[in-house]
């Protein structure tokens, strides 16, 4: 058995090793992951889940077919909503959303704590920055296709106010997967709160920890039957033979040359490489992605010519944001590395863009909307790594903390959600104050092993000897990068279908209160600002 533990060490070790030496850490959602491969249909191969099994053959309701659909669904939960008193008469002039992806409401109660317990207390007392918000809820995050959704329908529920299909951005769900003619006709095309923004001549701009063409900020701007098409070269690589770049506009270009993208304020993240031809090396010594030989960084700069790049933290830091136009911040090839494995000197912490978003913005005299993701927080737990997700959600935490420090609770909404669970679980009967990332030290199995705090559904990891008995993992829990124990073996962590908390101050917060369906949100923030072509607060 010791043999056995040593040798479990070592992975754990290994393991560890090989994500803190990832600069650029992998897509965690790839495409044969949620959808599978056409090549190879109705075969289950190692590393690559069956073709069928999460969003081809899938459909949803008819109706749900047609954005009107869930534009009236969402005045509905309004209507319902203004129903009631209403104390609260002032306007939003500026929205900030925050997102913690993958923040489910155990990584919540987890990462409080967390926080607790860093402090050198029992941590279930403490709280983070937005659980202090007056008012709350709870999201329903299923898509039109999937009782489990993916990042990229849920980017486009709670940024356009239309639930889709899985996969699918900034589009209805009558486009079918790899459907690039679907996506491309404005028929199809749903706009954005970020949009709506720009039509009322306020400010905007998108910051993640993740890349600027990922799913969730992509939901701000892209409309496109595949999340993954994020390059020219991705639409070959995943179009599954039914997609060309010639018919079918990759994700970065979007950003940079189409409404609303290219009107954004700021723009600060990780993926460099989307933006690179191949025949360039980025400022992190990887070669660009692009295939089509076009530098869209120096055509936002042609576009921009008062605006502002940035590779570095220290090149952010120094940015006068009353000096430029607009800025675009790109601190990694790829995703930016986890706020612990980061190199401090490098790469800004999401606290760090937050403030230099703000400031930019707020020189808009008409108000600005902004949408911050904490995107690593779904990473990590994803890798089954809570200290990671946990860690990632403190920093969101702190990036909330600087946004209301900056901002004046009069007139600035701010809004904090999950768009999909994770199924960590808090489980057993622990002591108060016991690790959060440690052994229950009062629970046992019926072998009498004591068992970790924390626990994924699915994941890499079951620690079984050769019985199929689990190991005591007294000497392992304790290692960097540990991997959680998990039930079902899986290549990754999965998504969960729970609901997800909502937290809101400042105008109209208390409207965010009860449940909700996802897509109701943006239509809440733009109720509250008066912008968009909904039901809006000045109607009165």
């Amino acid at each position: 058995m010791k043999s056995f533990i040593r040798v479990l060490l070592m992975l754990s070790a290994l393991v560890a090793a090989s994500l803190a030496l990832s600069i650029n850490m992998p897509e965690i959602h790839n495409q044969e992951q949620l959808l599978g491969s056409a090549a190879g249909a109705g075969k289950t191969r190692e590393n690559i889940m069956d073709p069928n099994k999460l969003a081809k053959g899938k459909t949803g309701p008819e109706e749900e077919k047609n954005a009107q659909f869930w534009y009236d669904l969402a005045h509905e939960e309004i209507a319902k909503r203004l129903a009631l008193p209403q104390v609260d008469k002032r306007k939003a002039k500026n929205v900030i959303m925050f997102l913690g992806d993958g923040m489910s409401l155990s990584t919540v109660a987890a990462a409080r704590i967390h926080k607790g317990q860093l402090k050198g207390n029992p941590g279930e007392e403490d709280s983070l920055s937005f659980e202090k918000f007056p008012h709350s809820g709870l999201s329903r995050t299923y898509c039109s296709n999937a009782q489990v959704p993916d990042s990229a329908c849920t980017a486009t529920a709670y940024l356009c106010g239309v639930k889709t299909n899985i996969v699918a951005l900034g589009i209805t769900s009558a486009v079918n997967f790899n459907n690039c003619s679907g996506s491309e006709d404005p028929a199809n095309q749903i706009s954005s709160i970020a949009a709506w923004a720009q039509a009322a001549g306020k400010g905007s701009g998108i910051v993640t920890t993740t890349t600027l063409t990922h799913a969730s900020p992509s939901g701000a701007y892209a409309h496109t039957t595949n999340r993954f098409f994020e390059a020219d070269t991705d639409i070959i690589t995943y179009g599954e033979g039914k997609s060309d770049p010639a018919t079918c506009t990759d994700i970065a270009t979007q950003l940079i040359t189409q409404n609303p993208g290219k009107n954004f304020d700021v723009m600060l993240g990780g993926g460099i490489g989307k933006f690179l031809p191949k025949t360039i090396t980025d400022p992190f010594n990887k070669q660009g992605e692009r295939s089509d030989g076009v530098n869209l960084l120096s055509k936002w700069q042609a576009l921009h010519p008062g605006g502002v790049l940035a590779y570095n933290r220290d090149q952010l830091l120094k940015v006068n944001a009353s000096g430029i136009s607009s800025l675009i911040g790109t601190f990694n090839s790829g995703s930016m590395n986890f706020h612990k494995l980061a190199d401090a000197a490098k790469e800004p912490t999401l606290a760090e863009m937050t403030r230099k978003a703000i400031e930019v913005v707020s020189k808009k005299e008409n108000g600005y909307f902004l949408f911050i993701e904490g995107g690593l927080i779904d990473y990590g737990n994803h890798y089954n790594v809570p200290a990671y997700a946990l860690d990632e959600t403190l920093e969101l935490s702190k990036a909330v903390e600087e946004a209301l420090g900056m901002t004046d609770p009069e007139e600035t909404l701010i809004v904090v959600t999950s768009d999909h669970a994770h199924p960590l679980t808090i489980a057993g009967y622990p002591g108060r104050g016991t690790p959060i990332l440690g052994l229950n030290q009062h629970d046992v199995d019926v072998n009498g092993v004591k068992y970790a705090t924390l626990n994924y559904a699915v994941g890499m990891e079951q620690y079984l000897d050769d019985k199929g008995n689990r190991i005591d993992l007294t000497d392992l829990i304790d290692q960097p990068g540990f991997l959680a124990p998990s039930y079902i073996k899986g290549n990754l962590g999965v998504h969960a279908g729970d609901d997800v908390g909502i937290f809101a101050t400042g105008p109209q917060s208390h409207l965010f209160s009860g449940v909700m369906q996802q897509s109701t949100i943006p239509h809440l923030m733009a109720y509250a600002s008066c912008i968009g072509d909904g039901p809006t607060l000045c109607d009165n």
